[in-house]
């Protein structure tokens, strides 16, 4: 796995830690617009269809990330709670409590969070949605959602976020997305965007850092863009794409027809059969309202309104 920084540019029965218990939500604010267009409950909860599947084969996270994250937010994930919306299997869970941090995870469905249970059974795993997290106000010090946040509506999802952080605490959000400058990648997405119903690409790599001022005016969002590379089998590359919303909606019968065509195209491309995913990563980080902290140095391309 190689990465490289680069400029500008959301089980059953819930647990709770000491940390942070559980509370009533804060009353919701009306439902904004949606900007993800198949933001819906079959389309959120597709992957409980393909849970297994998504715990194999989707990618993690370069420690990089993790590095940005607490340079952005001002203090370490060592020692801290945070709230990790949208856990799915775990997979951002996991990475941060290697990091030090007191996870509470939250999973909206049962298959993905089976196997979070399965995966890490002594994290503490809540069944709720970021639109109204069961957690008392001021008990995290980062909520964070990896590869989950657009399944929110933001309305909600940002002040729920905001009332459980403490002051000076962080919301971090992130996104592994096929870079667009390598052209296979572009490729294969265009192919894609062509053939499935549903499909949704990355909106541009300030969406986040936008719809965080859109809703919460005042707060300066900050974002940064990280690349990096895996390299896996081709049938493990072929897993981690069923395992997308899209493709879990379709259903396996008329999925592996375009599956199979991805694997013609790609055999062309990767004749050994390893396949070198790219990914433009995407982070945004908000602070609470609170106390000061040394704001992170500054780069070419930072949003620091």
């Amino acid at each position: 796995m190689s990465t490289t920084p680069t400029t500008p540019t959301p089980a059953e029965s819930a647990e709770s830690a000491e940390s942070a218990e559980p509370s009533e939500p804060s009353e919701p604010s009306e439902p904004s617009e949606p900007e993800h267009p198949n933001r819906s409950p079959e389309f959120a909860l597709s992957f409980d269809s393909v849970a297994a599947q998504y715990a194999t084969s989707r990618p993690g996270y370069p420690p990089q990330l993790f590095a940005e994250v607490e340079e952005l937010a001002g203090r370490p994930l060592a020692g801290a709670t945070a709230v990790d919306v949208g856990a799915g299997t775990g997979i951002a869970t996991r990475l941060l409590r290697d990091r030090g941090a007191h996870v509470i995870a939250v999973e909206p469905g049962p298959g993905m969070g089976a196997q979070l249970r399965a995966a890490l059974p002594d994290t503490p795993l809540v069944r709720a949605v970021g639109d109204a997290l069961p957690l008392a106000a001021a008990s995290a010090d980062f909520v964070t959602y990896a590869q989950a946040f657009h399944w929110t509506d933001p309305a909600r999802s940002v002040p729920e976020a905001l009332r459980v952080l403490r002051p000076g605490g962080a919301l971090a959000l992130w996104w592994n997305f096929p870079d667009p400058d390598v052209p296979w990648a572009a490729a294969q997405e265009a192919r894609l965007k062509s053939r499935l119903p549903g499909y949704h690409a990355h909106g541009g790599p300030a969406v986040a850092a936008h719809t965080v001022e859109a809703v919460a005016p005042g707060l300066s969002p900050l974002h940064r863009c990280l690349r990096w590379t895996r390299r896996i089998p081709l049938d493990v590359h072929l897993a981690h794409l069923g395992s997308r919303s899209y493709f879990a909606q379709l259903g396996p019968e008329r999925a592996a027809p375009v599956l199979a065509d991805e694997r013609d195209h790609l055999r062309a491309v990767f004749p050994d059969g390893v396949v070198e995913e790219a990914y433009a990563l995407d982070v945004t980080v908000v602070r609470s309202p609170g106390r000061t902290r040394q704001r992170p140095t500054a780069r070419a391309g930072d949003r620091m309104p």
